[in-house]
This record gives C-alpha cells, structure tokens and sequence, in this order.
C-alpha cells in the first residue's frame, strides 16, 4: 500500500483518511516522548479493527510537513512499534514496517517509518477500549457496532476460517512447488483452479488474497500471518515436564504436511526401543509411528487456528507422548463419540491434505494422502495403541479450549521408571 516514495508522497498531500493516519515523532534524549504509546495503541486498533491502513511516522498530520526520524533513532521507533502492537492490544495486531525516504519542503530527504496494518481476522481491544476509524479519525466503537463486529467476524472463525483471505498476503507469498503438488488443472488455468479450490480469494475490498488453508498449506513460512501455525516440541527426561530434564526441543514450522513429516521425525528420534531376548532379539518401541503420525495429522487438520497465539504442543516423556491441540472438540463431537463419528472444523484444509501425498516409501503409515476422509484416524490410533501398549490412549478436553491425547508407552517403559 503506498509503495513507491511518490505514491506515499501524494497521499500525504492529500492528508489523512480511513487508510492513511499521520504521526510526528518527538524525542527527549534516547526515549520517544510522542507519540504516547497509548494513543498509537489506540490508533493501530483501530486501523485493523476497520480496513487496511498505513501509519507513517515522521510525518506532521496537521501541517502534512515531513518532519522525518533521525536516522540514529529509526531502530528504537520500530521497537516501540513492536512492543506497542505485541503488549499493549489484545490480541496483538500483525504489522509490517518500512524505512522509506522522503523530501521536506527543502528537497532534502527525510527518514521516516511506513508500517501497514492489515483489516485483522479480529477484534482488538486497545488501552482505551475497542475503536474504529471513521473517515481521518478513530472512533469508540458503540456497544452495538462492537457486537455486530464481534459477531462477524467470530462468525468467520468458527463456521469457515480456513476459507478466509488472509490480510495482506498475496499469490506471491504462495510457493510455486506447495501449490503445484495440491493443483490438478489443466495447464494455463493454475490461476482459475487456485481461485476453484479456495486457495485464493476476494477478501471485501475486491483484493486477491490467499486463503488460511492456502497459506497452511502452500507458504514457505504461514506463521507470518496466523502466529501460532507451528508445532512445539519437547522431549524430557523422567515422566514430568520440568525444564531441567529436557533433553532436546524444536519449534517446527513450514507448511503443515511438512510440520506432520517433521514433528514424527522428532518423535522417531527421541524415542526409545526395548530389547530383549527370547530366544531371539525382540524390539519393542516406546510408541507407533503410525499412531503417532494420525495423532499429528489430526491435530494439524482440526484444531482451532481462529485463536491467537496458541499452538500445537508435542511432549514426549519416558512412559507416554502428550499432543495438545487449540480449540475444543468441532461441532457436537463428544471424547466417548471420537471414534465413532467424523466431524471436522477446518473443510477446505482437509480436503487440501487429502489431495497431498504422504510419500511412504516402505509402507510404514499405510497411507497414499495425509487425509483420506474415512473416518479410521482416531481408531487407529486406538488399535495400534492397544496392540503395543496394551492400553487405550487418553483425550481430555482442557477448559473446553484444548484438547489433550495421551498416548501410552508400553508396560514395560512404564515399569521401569
């Protein structure tokens, strides 16, 4: 938005509107002393609570004169920008920055901060309250717009979040390699089939935007623009989780198919194998590989990405792996009803997976695609869990916010511990 130095130029001219906010930065000795961070807390709610937007800092919004930042001093304005946006709204608010150059009235370049602000996915809260903007100034919202907003934008979430633009985010940001394997157009209709298949959309101002699902599946990195689309793991020593006896750990991201490759690599290798003999050498891993490869799956496919900041959560300990996934169970799913029924929360990304090949090649999954929409995740995970542990796995719903599988290892890691 306003990329080229000329295109902000002539908007600054043109003075402040819904997109454009205009603020003078002010220093006293090291310390910005204005803007308050309150007021830009407020002022950068509002921009996401409303449209896309641009604030400029640098710029006097009454006079329109470019005031510019020292160049000494960009560093700590874009960290106040962060911690602004990270600390000070609710949820935090995703934004991108820009050094830019621009003349003063004397010709002579002027430093100065662009950082764009995209319509959020939510409704953000700010130390004054809840604000929209309105033409050039922000606004509190009245109880009423308040809750039509909560209530559309809540709406999104919970009935088709995957199939949502994704704001700020382009066809560009989509990996040529990601996108291919999912698309089976004929050639020169990439375009059309991506448009058919959800992976790009029109958000409400016409613009072409990747979808949740698409960015799941088809960015490099999709927790540039949904923060908690990652995994956590941890593998500790003993059978609690203690800091002390951690013995390796990974954040693991990328596209999602990749994040399942990589969390039972990560399982694969902590994992211990028993052996004995009788007569003969016989070895009994801790865990199923196929069972946990269904457990990650299914968590990746159907927690809850509408909530900010959450994450999938993998604890490998000596008797058991634990795997908790954001968001309750979907729909009227019940723990006693898992395997049972089929219910998912995330339609578009299920069907996305169901067409990504796993690439087994001994056999060891059983599975041609991640998804394969038969419903025989949850049981098997529960056959090969009695079949080596002798002993049902566990799901808890936490707080009706999480939902947390317990898979046991078999007696005899349990028994020696």
């Amino acid at each position: 938005m306003y990329d080229s130095p000329g295109e902000l130029l002539r908007q600054i001219r043109l003075g402040e509107d819904t997109s454009l906010e205009l603020k003078a930065v002010r220093f006293r000795g090291e310390r910005v002393s204005a803007p308050g961070r309150e007021d830009l807390a407020d002022e950068v709610a509002a921009i996401a609570n409303t449209h896309d937007g641009v604030l400029v800092l640098g710029v006097d919004d009454k006079s329109r004169d470019i005031l510019g930042i020292p160049l000494e001093q960009l560093e700590t304005v874009e960290r106040l920008i962060f911690e602004v946006c990270n600390q000070s709204i609710t949820p935090p608010v995703i934004f991108r920055s820009f050094r830019m150059e621009l003349p003063d009235d004397t010709g002579e370049l002027r430093p100065l901060l662009k950082i764009e602000i995209p319509r959020s996915l939510y409704v953000h809260e700010s130390p004054g309250g809840y604000f929209h903007r309105q033409g050039s100034s922000k606004r509190r919202m009245p109880p009423d717009v308040l809750a039509r907003l909560f209530q559309q934008r809540s709406q999104a979430r919970l009935i088709r979040f995957d199939e949502q633009a994704v704001p700020g985010s382009k066809l560009e940001n989509l990996e040529e390699p990601l996108w291919r394997r999912l698309v089976r157009g004929a050639p020169g209709e990439d375009l059309s089939t991506l448009r058919k298949m959800k992976i790009l959309t029109r958000d409400e101002s016409g613009e072409e935007r990747a979808t949740v699902a698409g960015v799941l599946m088809c960015a490099a990195e999709p927790r540039r623009w949904l923060t908690g689309a990652y995994i956590q793991a941890v593998h500790y020593r003993g059978t609690r989780q203690d800091s002390n006896y951690q013995l390796d750990a990974q954040e693991i991201t990328g596209p999602v198919d990749e994040q399942v490759r990589d969390a039972v690599s990560f399982v694969r290798k902590n994992m211990s194998v028993a052996a004995r003999k009788d007569p003969g050498r016989i070895e009994t891993p801790q865990l199923s590989i196929r069972a946990v490869f269904e457990a990650v799956v299914n968590a990746v496919a159907h927690r809850d990405y509408s909530i900010h900041g959450s994450k999938i959560r993998l604890f490998l300990f000596d008797d058991r792996l634990e795997l908790y996934s954001p968001g309750p169970l979907p729909n009227t799913l019940t723990v006693e009803s898992l395997a049972l029924r089929q219910s998912t929360r995330n339609e578009l990304l299920t069907s996305l997976l169901a067409r990504c090949p796993v690439g087994d090649p001994g056999g060891e999954l059983q599975r041609q695609f991640f998804m394969e929409k038969r419903g025989d995740g949850v049981p098997i995970i529960l056959d090969e869990s009695r079949r080596l542990a002798g002993r049902e796995p566990e799901y808890r719903v936490l707080d009706d916010a999480e939902l947390l599988l317990t898979i046991y290892a078999p007696p005899t890691f349990r028994q020696n511990r």
